[in-house]
């Protein structure tokens, strides 16, 4: 998968100056539902209503990619970009703002906009500040809804997931949920704690979705195949088993590698990957328990 988990992989080798060859990129649309479409590339997935009135894309990945994205928006149709969502403030899902809002205005939670202002750090990696022209120049609180294409584009904030800025869109009329990175299918997820993500509000903003949206909706993950609500029902039993796992091995006094040496994850070894393996969400989950928010993967010896 070309996304941010490259990126990272190289910022943790210590190459962070060897980026993707975005040239050899391509993007691939998939008819989803209705009027959305998912674009794929490198980066976090596109989500994108198409009709008569225009385009809405939800997240626009890699600023080298933005050419390429548009081409792809062409071959569905040649109305223009309106709007733009952001799902958070990654760059690998917001590295296109400042050339689609030439285009359309950027919509985004508050928190977005304000991280993106100040930049930060993201696992080892210093993310400078964001021009003005990348910014979003309408944000919301708790939720915000774009009427286009006979859509009714319901952007609702759940605090405390992946980040603190988190948007899930609901595409009501076509069935259709983009999840940003709250939802992901390479494996256990990246929890951005530094940036206010929890466990507990990845959780609740999956469970909430479940709750919401018929059974066959289609979801768009920010990360990774076309999905389910079967799909995601396993992701939050993950999520909520591993979580009460490393609760109990804290009130029983486990340190950090204890658990590791313990393997209190055991049965969950086929959602370790190369980003973020077992140990690494052994770690995340203690972090986020514990109170510790202090950025990225911090070191646990």
């Amino acid at each position: 998968m070309r996304s941010i988990l490259a990126i990272v992989a190289f910022a943790a080798a210590g190459a962070l100056a060897q980026q993707p060859d975005y040239a050899k990129v391509q993007i691939k649309v998939t008819k989803v539902g209705g009027s959305v479409y998912m674009l794929e590339g490198a980066g976090g997935n596109i989500g994108a209503s198409v009709g008569e009135d225009g385009i809405v894309i939800v997240d626009d990945q890699f600023a080298p990619l933005a050419d390429k994205i548009q081409a792809a928006l062409r071959g569905i149709t040649d109305k223009p970009v309106r709007f733009v969502i952001n799902t958070h403030w990654h760059f690998d899902h917001t590295g296109g703002n400042a050339y689609f809002q030439k285009q359309g205005p950027i919509i985004a939670q508050d928190n977005v906009r304000e991280r993106l202002k100040s930049g930060g750090r993201i696992l080892d990696m210093d993310i400078k500040p964001a021009p003005a022209e990348a910014l979003p120049i309408i944000t919301f609180e708790r939720d915000v809804t774009v009427h286009l294409n006979g859509e009714d584009i319901h952007a609702i904030h759940f605090p405390h997931g992946h980040t603190d800025g988190d948007a899930v869109i609901f595409f009501g009329k076509s069935n259709v949920v983009h999840m940003g990175d709250d939802f992901v299918t390479y494996g256990f997820p990246f929890i951005d704690l530094a940036s206010g993500g929890s466990a507990r509000g990845m959780i609740a903003a999956c469970e909430k979705v479940i709750e919401t949206v018929p059974a066959d909706a289609k979801i768009i993950p920010g990360h990774g195949r076309l999905s389910t609500v079967a799909d995601l029902k396993p992701y939050v039993a993950m999520l909520k088993e591993t979580s009460a796992r490393v609760a109990a091995a804290i009130q029983a006094g486990k340190t950090v590698q204890q658990m590791k040496d313990e393997k209190v994850l055991a049965g969950y070894e086929k959602w370790s990957g190369s980003f973020v393996s077992t140990d690494k969400f052994i770690e995340t989950l203690y972090d986020d328990l514990t109170g510790n928010k202090g950025g990225g993967f911090v070191k646990h010896n």
